[in-house]
């Protein structure tokens, strides 16, 4: 796979506490750090990938630095503690963009989510602009055509765009397009969505596509009605692929990302929001995408988007 590389060895790094207890450890320490993709081979059972790409960011008019993300992530990630769930986490590498080429990365990245799936793992991908979630929910799809996937995206935004090439306002649309030429349901929800951040036309194609929404200020006046929609949803699936575009979180939270959200749904009501779907019993694949370190303040956006990676990983049953 030419656009894989294995994760630099200097990335996990942290502090050692292990002369105050054996069980004192950080992620750096407990996670496995593969040097060859080979998923069959691996112990651990949530396969940490990288998509190094912002290509689709580029070409939707978006502010770049996505690229940079999956390294910053995982620095980010290294320092914090490791309970028991954390040691399941196997590093697979980076899928990596060539020439601007977006189409043969988000294919690079569908056969690696692919073959992690095949291997018994569950994807957890670091984007990224959202062009990343084309080519890991079609990963995804592949790998259970006979069941119902459904697909929850944590954003303000539908990035449903009709559009000549791919984007990362448009793989929702695209994904919705193979759905149809698969003969299968589309089956997506939108929640955190902003109503001023979507023209009437992204409306009406989800109002044709089915999708549930769930809009931003439902999850901030009542979590709990937005968690039922979010229930409603899940109970007719049999695996769910969970996609978090951190533009999600209000732009005092998180700044570091190509279009920071005026409103927001606050990182302590995400939390909220994200349990269910990790405690589901249903959730095969996490990503999280649109992290721009170019933009981000004294290392405040990787501190909150690796904190949401923890505790995904923590609750993911």
């Amino acid at each position: 796979m030419k656009q894989w590389r294995p994760t630099s060895s200097g990335i996990w790094q942290g502090r050692d506490d292990t002369a105050e207890a054996d069980n004192a450890r950080r992620l750096f320490q407990t996670v496995t750090c593969s040097t060859t993709f080979c998923p069959e081979q691996q112990a651990g059972d949530i396969a940490l990938l990288g998509f190094a790409c912002d290509e689709g960011v580029k070409r939707n008019h978006g502010r770049t630095g996505a690229a940079e993300a999956p390294a910053i992530l995982r620095r980010a990630l290294a320092n914090m503690a490791s309970h028991v769930q954390h040691a399941r986490l196997t590093d697979l590498g980076d899928i990596c963009v060539a020439q601007d080429n977006l189409e043969e990365a988000q294919q690079a990245l569908r056969e690696a989510v692919l073959a992690c799936q095949r291997a018994g793992k569950r994807t957890l991908v670091l984007g990224g602009g959202h062009e990343t979630a084309y080519g890991h929910g079609l990963g995804v799809l592949d790998a259970f055509p006979q069941e119902a996937v459904g697909i929850i995206n944590l954003d303000a935004h539908l990035d449903l765009r009709h559009a000549p090439q791919a984007t990362s306002g448009t793989p929702f649309r695209q994904l919705a397009h193979h759905c149809e030429a698969q003969q299968r349901t589309f089956r997506y929800a939108c929640c955190g969505l902003s109503m001023a951040a979507n023209t009437q036309a992204l409306l009406d194609e989800a109002a044709y596509r089915n999708v549930t929404i769930v809009e931003d200020l439902r999850c901030l006046s009542s979590p709990a009605e937005a968690i039922a929609q979010l229930e409603q949803f899940m109970a007719h699936l049999d695996r769910i692929y969970l996609t978090i575009d951190l533009d999600v979180l209000p732009g005092w939270e998180m700044p570091a990302v190509s279009a920071p959200a005026a409103l927001g749904v606050p990182c302590a009501i995400l939390m909220q929001l994200l349990a269910p779907i990790c405690r589901s019993g249903k959730l095969q694949a996490v990503d999280l995408v649109e992290f721009n370190p170019s933009r981000d303040r004294d290392g405040q956006g990787a501190g909150v988007a690796a904190r949401i990676a923890w505790q995904v990983i923590r609750w993911w049953g």
